[in-house]
């Protein structure tokens, strides 16, 4: 009997199935436990096949069904073992052996390319007293990964990828003699990462990413001789100047190391400056203080340049924020860029020392909700020679602080009541050089500390709608340079706060208000707030009067047999869909401009081939449905440009799964984006496979 246990079906257990099968009448209701897609299924009827090790979600990743270690203690097949020494130098190895006999004093598995060092990977043996872990791809590594080893007096670890040593790495390590941690990455250490080496007599710290050390990180070396700190970007502020005392006091650093910056000490050796030569301003003070608790991200992004609290990414062809920013950051250089749409990523929740961004020059339309969030410190920005096109409050919802709001040659047409929203504490702002014709009333209300208002070169339409504007300038002690009339004909030119009260009017077909708020819904439609649904009208055109701002449109089960191109004039749609229509083709042009499309929905319609370049611009796309067409072949590099998908409907297609088809396969295989239902029609032999889990080796083209 051995029902009511969890087995895990992976490859371990395949021979299981074949032996219940040859013997029926035992281990009836023996069942699997997992894999979940397993789960629940007799362990004699599942397919030899299907019992699998490799691939996400496979083998033993829920410590649930952990296999017991059935293992005895010997030397792994690649290596050699005597005299108590493990050597498996370069034998190819990805993760560190396991029950090795307790005995080995030495372990080598130096040039391999090993990753991690998982928890407790030596703990089991006590007399080891070398490990040799130089030369791997090592970029992590657990904090009790070598717990208990009293004994060890050597440990190598140079020329790996280490970022960061975890607190406790090294602790009960007090026999250690010899550390190497040269040419890593490390960027930070704390000042308790050697508190217990109490015997150690070379340390190297050689060819890393240290900018600083904090006070007191080797004052438990207490029978140091020798330490290489060179080929590292140290900051020689206030905060090292311990260092060079410690070193003066102390004449064991022998690679000579020397500062980066700043700038009146690059390249002198730490040792031979004078201490009071050590001093901070602000950007260094900000990077280097909390170094002892690994804190400050020092790093500077590619293609950027950092100097002082000032981090430059102008002029480098950027279309997003780099992620990694410093945090020290007082003032963000982004202008002269390719920007188009600045995206709520959460970054500025990360520069908690901001107060300057600069987006000028750049192809920006539209500012996405929360792309400010965390900016509550910046004080100026700058989004001068861009491409918007209007102003809404929740671009701005997070920059309580803003003073400076230079919006100067963008597209802006009108100003509503609700643009500045927020900003209570703006004392500049400039609109110059837009196409403003109208500002509705109470616009600027909310601007509390207003000084200046920057309103010239724009085509002021001074009809009845604008007549508030001519008595709140009067009325305001603000500089606005005089705005001027440029309709109608007979008040071109003349400021509007010299125009007569009565001169404000509306007659002749003078009556533009182009700030009126769109709140029309087309007839065929219902529409809540920035949703509109046109579900089942029998529509084969897009109706009229759908506002501009829609950000969900539904338009299934209709007639369209194409894809309506107006589509492409609303900017801020998030979802489409159109499904259980007519539409037979695509185009290349069908959804440009829609950068902000989350979710796109073609299922069940007529589709039988897609353009190569349909989804060229949909970047921000997650969420993708083909499901139900007649689609045979999808062109290799169709989905280029959709770098955040996560799901991929493409069932119930007469998928022909040639080697034309080979690339989808790997495709939806390295991700995971496709779910397991597609399947394909043709040829023969594929029929009825999983584009999924079907090998892409089975792709082929005869003749």
């Amino acid at each position: 009997r051995l029902h009511s246990n969890n087995l895990y079906c992976d490859c371990h257990l395949a021979w299981l199935s074949d032996w219940l099968r040859q013997r029926p009448r035992v281990g009836l209701y023996t069942q699997c436990m997992g894999p979940s897609h397993l789960r629940g299924h007799n362990v004699a009827e599942v397919q030899k096949r299907e019992f699998v090790c490799s691939g996400k979600g496979n083998g033993f990743t829920h410590r649930s069904f952990m296999a017991p270690s059935c293992s005895v203690l010997h030397c792994p097949t690649a290596c050699t073992c005597s005299n108590n020494i493990v050597d498996c130098r370069g034998k190819g190895l990805t993760e560190i052996p396991t029950n090795l006999p307790e005995t080995i004093t030495e372990i080598r598995l130096e040039q391999n390319s090993i990753k991690v060092i998982p928890p407790g990977a030596f703990s089991p043996y006590k007399k080891l007293r070398r490990i040799d872990l130089s030369n791997n791809q090592i970029s992590e590594a657990a904090p009790d990964a070598f717990q208990g080893l009293r004994s060890l007096n050597s440990l190598v670890l140079y020329g790996n990828k280490i970022t960061e040593l975890p607190k406790g790495l090294f602790e009960g390590l007090f026999s250690l003699q010899l550390l190497l941690l040269n040419a890593n990455k490390i960027n930070c250490l704390r000042v308790d990462a050697f508190q217990d080496l109490h015997n150690l007599n070379l340390l190297s710290l050689y060819d890393n990413k240290l900018q600083t050390i904090a006070k007191g990180t080797f004052s438990p070396l207490r029978a140091i001789q020798t330490l290489h700190l060179a080929q590292n970007p140290f900051i020689c502020d206030c905060h090292l100047k311990w260092l060079a005392d410690y070193l003066h006091t102390n004449p064991i650093e022998t690679s000579g190391a020397r500062c980066t910056s700043p700038r009146r000490l690059a390249n002198k050796r730490i040792g031979q400056i004078k201490s009071k030569k050590f001093r901070c301003s602000g950007t260094e003070d900000y990077r280097s203080k909390l170094s002892g608790d690994c804190f400050a991200d020092l790093a500077c992004p590619e293609k950027c340049r950092c100097e002082g609290t000032t981090v430059d990414c102008s002029n480098q062809k950027l279309n997003k924020i780099p992620d990694h920013i410093p945090q020290y950051t007082a003032e963000l250089r982004l202008n002269n860029n390719e920007f188009s749409v600045l995206e709520a990523t959460g970054i500025f929740k990360k520069l908690p020392q901001l107060r300057k961004i600069n987006l000028s020059n750049n192809k920006i339309t539209d500012i996405e909700e929360g792309a400010f969030d965390g900016a509550s410190g910046v004080n100026e920005l700058l989004l001068t020679s861009n491409r918007l096109e209007s102003v809404r409050h929740k671009m701005f919802k997070g920059l309580e602080s803003l003073k400076t709001l230079m919006l100067r040659s963008n597209r802006v047409s009108c100003v509503g009541n609700d643009s500045f929203t927020g900003l209570s504490s703006v004392r500049l702002l400039s609109l110059y050089d837009n196409q403003i014709t109208t500002v509705a009333p109470g616009s600027f209300d909310t601007l509390h500390s207003l000084s200046t208002l920057n309103l010239l070169a724009n085509p002021f339409n001074c009809n009845c709608h604008l007549a508030w504007l001519g008595d709140w300038l009067r009325k305001k002690r603000i500089v606005t340079g005089n705005p001027r009339c440029q309709k109608p004909y007979f008040l071109k030119e003349i400021p509007i706060q010299d125009v007569a009260i009565q001169d404000f009017t509306c007659d002749d077909g003078n009556d533009d208000n182009s700030c009126s708020p769109l709140s029309r819904c087309p007839a065929e439609c219902t529409c809540l707030d920035t949703v509109v649904r046109c579900s089942n009208k029998g529509l084969k055109a897009l109706p009229k009067g759908i506002p501009k701002d829609v950000t969900e449109l539904y338009l299934d089960g209709n007639q369209f047999t194409l894809v309506p191109k107006e589509l492409s004039n609303y900017k801020h749609l998030t979802l489409i869909d159109l499904s259980n229509n007519r539409i037979s083709t695509l185009s290349n042009q069908s959804f440009s401009n829609m950068t902000q499309l989350l979710t796109l929905i073609l299922s069940y319609n007529r589709l039988r081939c897609i353009p190569a370049r349909t989804f060229d611009g949909l970047k921000s796309l997650r969420l993708l449905s083909l499901h139900g067409n007649d689609i045979s072949v999808v062109p290799e590099g169709a989905f280029n440009d959709l770098s955040a998908l996560s799901h991929l409907a493409i069932g119930a297609n007469p998928l022909y799964c040639d080697c034309n088809m080979q690339w989808l396969s790997d495709w939806v295989k390295s991700e995971y984006k496709e779910p397991g239902i597609a399947r394909c029609a043709g040829p023969g032999e594929m029929a009825d496979k999983l584009l999924l889990t079907t090998p892409s080796k089975k792709f082929t083209c005869q003749g």
